[in-house]
């Protein structure tokens, strides 16, 4: 039995040069993402003609110092090849100390294909990177590798299917990006898929926030891109953790878990205890019926990923230690490569090892039935 004892909650890959040749149907590929050159002789995903290069300089950047982090002057030939290939990812998560690693797309290729109008090819698209995040990369070894797949917003059924079709190759989660409707509000229509996910015992990933009609997501430079990547989790996940809660959708389906992904932690007991407070005071006239307080929730269906949260250790008895989860976002910049131990001990200074092995590996192992000592 293989031994778990450093479990990355939430990494990346960027899709291969070859991967909607190979398994997009070929009827779509003359609208598929194309590579072409950015603006200094970078790689960079095309994803419409005269719509800005998808540029792959931040979403690859192990190995490079700080001073060296941009968005364009990188190919697939200068970074690193783990970045995309499987045998070269076990390669530098060996030299890395992490064990095994679930798996999220690129979201900026997942909103190309969800936000186009054309129904069959937003499926196509969307069962493509989940063909190949399952059947070639996490292939090369099953027990390292473990892809998380994206559901598409094509309505409550469509996303059941694509749920199901997934499971029967392996997937251990599922990815929402929009709720299930499709709706910008949760709702009762979206219980049929809650529903099944919790039947399948599949967890359900959100990562950082949803996407909305009406929150269209901004294009962001300078001072606003470095406060909303430092705070995205703070900002975002709140509302959609109340959001879930005060449904009542954990009263209907108590056995579902929710991940948040990328959420850091530090943040949570405020939240609890404000959302607590809040609830007993307003419960009565806004009609909210639920059965236990939404912090008894959040410590029964919550887990939440971070990267580097010092904070969110030290207090990790009152976020919870089975709700917490750490991750390096590889390749994305905000991953530590190939320090992830030497900041994994950094934060864990005086962590006894029974609540060390829980966040670094055992929850992770519990929610998604890995074998060893904590599924």
């Amino acid at each position: 039995m293989r031994e778990y004892r450093v479990v990355d909650s939430d990494s990346h890959t960027l899709e291969p040069p070859h991967i909607w040749t190979t398994w997009l149907p070929k009827k779509f590929h003359d609208r598929a993402p194309q590579l072409v050159k950015d603006k200094d002789g970078g790689d960079a995903w095309q994803f419409q003609p005269g719509m800005p290069p998808m540029e792959i300089g931040l979403v690859t950047t192990p190995g490079r110092r700080y001073e060296e982090i941009k968005w364009t002057g990188y190919t697939y030939d200068s970074i690193r090849k783990s970045c995309f290939d499987p045998k070269a990812r076990l390669e530098d998560m060996d030299f890395d100390g992490v064990d095994a690693c679930f798996l999220y797309p690129s979201q900026r290729t997942m909103f190309f294909f969800m936000g186009n109008q054309d129904r069959e090819f937003h499926r196509a698209g969307v069962q493509a990177y989940n063909d190949w995040i399952s059947q070639e990369f996490c292939a090369v070894d099953p027990e390292r590798l473990f892809p998380l797949a994206q559901m598409p917003n094509l309505g409550v059924d469509v996303m059941i299917e694509e749920m199901k079709r997934c499971r029967e190759r392996g997937f251990r989660g599922v990815i929402l990006s929009t709720w299930p409707t499709g709706n910008d509000d949760l709702g009762p229509e979206d219980d049929p898929f809650f529903a099944t996910a919790e039947d399948l015992e599949l967890p359900v990933s959100i990562h950082v926030n949803i996407q909305r009609k009406r929150n269209p997501k901004p294009i962001l430079t300078g001072i606003a891109s470095i406060s909303t990547m430092a705070l995205a989790g703070l900002l975002n996940f709140p509302p959609i953790l109340c959001e879930l809660i005060m449904g009542g959708l954990f009263d209907r389906f108590p056995k579902l878990t929710l991940v948040g992904v990328e959420t850091e932690v530090g943040w949570i007991p405020e939240v609890l205890e404000q959302v607590d407070n809040f609830y007993w005071r307003n419960r009565a006239r806004t009609g909210i019926q639920i059965k236990h307080l939404p912090s008894e929730y959040f410590h029964r269906n919550f887990v939440c990923t971070f990267i580097k949260d010092a904070i969110g250790v030290k207090l990790r008895h009152d976020v919870g230690v089975r709700n917490m989860a750490w991750s390096t976002d590889f390749p994305h910049h905000g991953c530590d490569w190939p320090y992830s131990r030497k900041v994994i001990n950094e934060m864990f200074v005086g962590v006894p090892q029974e609540e060390r092995h829980a966040i670094l590996a055992g929850n992770m192992m519990r929610i998604y039935k890995l074998p060893g000592l904590d599924s």
